[in-house]
């Protein structure tokens, strides 16, 4: 099984970009959709972006579209979140996510990391 660790979080202010990576140990990375998630104080967690474990397909949630690019490195074992034009309501604790043979969709995650936290100022 992988194991997922998070980083690259930190504080920004609105409209900068920060890249965010979630380093895989164990299993067979490239085999594995990841996603990235994020929760807020006092809200649910939400779904922000996935990849699927072929690389061939992404998918994101509309709150991030067209400013939040996945990407993943299988040589590095690492998947990102590049993000841009970031606003107060991005920050969050970003996790990461990884599903065996998965599709690039928001359910069916296994395996999580720790979370970073990303707090985007006004």
């Amino acid at each position: 099984q992988v194991q997922l660790v998070e980083s690259g979080g930190g504080l920004v202010q609105t409209g900068d970009s920060l890249r965010l990576a979630c380093a895989a140990s164990g299993g067979t990375f490239s085999n594995y959709a990841m996603g990235w998630f994020r929760q807020a104080p006092g809200k649910e967690r939400q779904f922000v972006a996935a990849i699927h474990w072929s690389g061939g397909h992404t998918n994101y949630a509309e709150s991030v579209k067209d400013r939040f690019t996945i990407s993943r490195d299988n040589g590095k074992r690492t998947v990102y979140l590049q993000m841009h034009s970031l606003k107060p309501e991005d920050t969050a604790v970003y996790s990461c996510a990884a599903k065996w043979l998965g599709t690039a969709g928001p359910t069916g995650y296994d395996v999580w990391g720790q979370g970073t936290q990303v707090t985007v100022a006004s």
